[in-house]
């Protein structure tokens, strides 16, 4: 199998630059990023995706900047490059700090490293956590 190629805008189907116009429009940038021009190749699977990330992190209870920071943490633990260098940009872009950077890389190393402590002691969970 080949390795799939992206699709530009000038080359989209009606489908696909349609899609690429709300990503362009909800993101407020010139141009759609190379994430969403790999899955253009399925018009379904971009449609699809863009309506569930636009849905997930659309207003609610939860702030654009917290539900950025939460999407880069998941991203710096799964070890994306490609999650961290896109959600670093738009959490910088929803007013994300050097020092709040700062903070959120020591968070999420030590709730890494203490995961890890509590999966490797197989500490049993307090009846106090338990609902």
């Amino acid at each position: 199998m080949n390795r799939p190629r992206p699709v530009e805008y000038a080359n989209a189907s009606p489908e696909v630059r349609s899609v690429f116009d709300d990503i362009k429009a909800v993101r407020k940038v010139a141009h759609v990023n190379n994430f969403w021009k790999y899955l253009a190749g399925d018009p379904a699977l971009l449609k699809r995706n863009w309506e569930a990330q636009k849905a997930v992190l659309a207003p609610g209870a939860l702030d654009r900047l917290v539900k950025e920071l939460i999407y880069l943490a998941v991203s710096i633990t799964n070890g994306c490059s490609y999650g961290i260098a896109c959600h670093t940009a738009l959490a910088r872009k929803a007013g994300m700090t050097d020092a709040m950077f700062g903070e959120l890389m020591a968070v999420i190393g030590m709730a890494n490293q203490t995961n890890r402590f509590a999966d490797g002691y197989r500490v049993p969970i307090d009846d106090d956590f338990n609902d």
